[in-house]
């Protein structure tokens, strides 16, 4: 990394957000946080911004943009304050040259996508950009001449193992690992009564409450698949999933020759985005090595369970039905999970919504981003109105 990068936070009260600003204060010298944005927490983002004194700082809720700029002028700091309508053009102008996109949800696609047009390096936390408009932000990507490096640990290890064309070309099968979330060994039956409160608390990771959620219904990693397809251009045929509840072994890579590669590390977002920001170099990230000794010394894999589990298998589903199978799934993920969350259906209805939603939906060719955003909202709807008929 020769030059000093100026880096712009989407999503910087999140986990994900803290964990790259605890990465980018251990390199002043290399670092800059220049553009920090955040949902509605505006006294967590002026908290940031006094610490990291960044050039602007977003607030995506306009009723909270007084709180934030007369925050800023009473801490005494220069940081110009925006809505989040400035967002776009600020990821996409000289603010910045590279940017962690790690806003939650399909609200995180076009501040993605305008850094990927820019041809900014673009450390992709998002994962509904890839699996909302994958193909698009591919090839937005492609042509705007960006980096892309995703930070979902499973897919920056990944990364990590297929650093040219040449190994790409004697690729095998992709092995994403997944630690089986809070519920991993418990059968269907046993889930029906889960809380909110056992949903979120993951075993291994500290995520918001909707990754944690996925995770513990392994949509996470029906997620991750359909963005391994379109990160590695690998069909998902080629694609495998395997439980590892140690959490080390990251990612696996097999090729034609017998050969398979593994990245491992302590799980901890911090590797990953350190990568991120200092590859092809390897920088500091704060995390130590791995002691597999005193992990236990011991790795063990098993297979998922889509009977207790089955968004993963209707993540392969949309994936293989291409088109807008996985914004189908995506958005009715999102509102089934937001319903959960709210308490207003239970643990097990969440796949149930979204099976019904992409049987009475079916795929169709996803050609525009207006094609995208009809099936997202059409999904949503639908899945409303089914918890509006339970209710």
């Amino acid at each position: 990394m020769t030059t000093a990068r100026d880096i712009a936070v989407l999503g910087a009260t999140g986990s994900i957000g803290t964990s790259a600003l605890d990465v980018i204060a251990r390199h002043p010298d290399r670092l800059r946080a220049t553009v920090l944005a955040a949902g509605r927490n505006v006294d967590a983002l002026l908290d940031l911004c006094r610490r990291h004194r960044p050039r602007h700082a977003v607030i995506a809720d306009r009723s909270l943009y007084p709180a934030l700029r007369d925050g800023l002028r009473a801490s005494g700091l220069d940081t110009h304050a925006h809505t989040g309508e400035a967002l776009d053009d600020l990821v996409a102008g000289d603010a910045c040259d590279t940017v962690v996109a790690a806003i939650v949800g399909a609200a995180g696609l076009p501040s993605t996508l305008a850094a990927a047009r820019a041809g900014k390096r673009l450390l992709l936390a998002n994962k509904e950009s890839l699996v909302l408009a994958g193909e698009l932000l591919m090839r937005e990507a492609e042509a705007g001449g960006a980096t892309i490096v995703p930070v979902d640990s499973e897919h920056n290890a990944i990364f990590q193992c297929l650093p040219d064309a040449a190994a790409h070309a004697g690729l095998q099968r992709l092995i994403l690992t997944a630690s089986g979330g809070p519920f991993r060994g418990r059968d269907r039956a046993s889930l029906q009564a889960v809380t909110v409160e056992q949903a979120v608390a993951h075993p291994r990771w500290s995520m918001g409450p909707k990754i944690s959620v996925d995770s513990a219904t392994l949509m996470n990693k029906g997620l991750e698949v359909i963005e391994a397809h379109h990160l590695f251009r690998v069909p998902g045929e080629r694609i495998d999933v395997l439980v590892h509840p140690q959490s080390l072994v990251h990612s696996l890579v097999e090729f034609v020759d017998g050969s398979t590669l593994a990245q491992l590390g302590l799980p901890d977002m911090r590797t990953a985005l350190a990568v991120g920001f200092g590859w092809p170099e390897r920088i500091r990230s704060g995390v130590s090595g791995l002691d597999l000794l005193a992990q236990g010394g011991r790795l063990d894999f098993e297979p998922p369970d889509l009977q207790a589990f089955p968004c993963l298998r209707l993540a392969f589903e949309a994936l293989a039905g291409g088109g807008t199978g996985p914004a189908l799934l995506n958005a009715a993920n999102e509102t089934a999970v937001s319903a959960f969350l709210q308490r207003r259906t239970g643990f097990l209805n969440i796949p149930a919504l979204i099976e019904d939603t992409m049987t009475a939906l079916p795929a169709m060719p996803a050609d525009t981003l207006d094609t995208l955003a009809d099936a997202d909202a059409r999904a949503r709807r639908h899945v409303e109105a089914l918890l509006a008929r339970a209710a």
